[in-house]
């Protein structure tokens, strides 16, 4: 498939993208993410290694554009549920081993 990231044309396909990333480990996610093989990585890290190309000539929204094309799953970074806060009387209760409802 023909793509063009920053404003340079591509020819990838979903095996040399798999080809590309094999032994490469991903680095931490802190936004746009896609799933190769059975691994998350940065869409930067895939954009740089598949293209050759600095990351900051890209945007992240070009290669997950290329990847959903080529049936790589793309989603942003899973963000973990809030902390549940308790006041003191609950944790004070909580040690107890008794429910005390306020």
């Amino acid at each position: 498939m023909r793509c063009v990231i920053a404003r340079f044309p591509f020819d990838l396909t979903k095996s040399g993208v798999l080809e590309s990333m094999k032994g490469v480990k991903p680095e931490p996610i802190t936004g746009e993410s896609v799933i190769i093989g059975r691994r998350h990585y940065p869409v930067k890290q895939v954009g740089q290694v598949v293209t050759g190309q600095d990351p900051r000539d890209f945007s992240a929204g070009e290669v997950v554009r290329a990847m959903a094309k080529l049936g790589f799953t793309c989603g942003a970074v899973p963000k973990a549920a809030p902390a549940r806060v308790e006041d003191p009387y609950q944790h004070a209760s909580a040690l107890l081993g008794a429910a005390v409802t306020v």
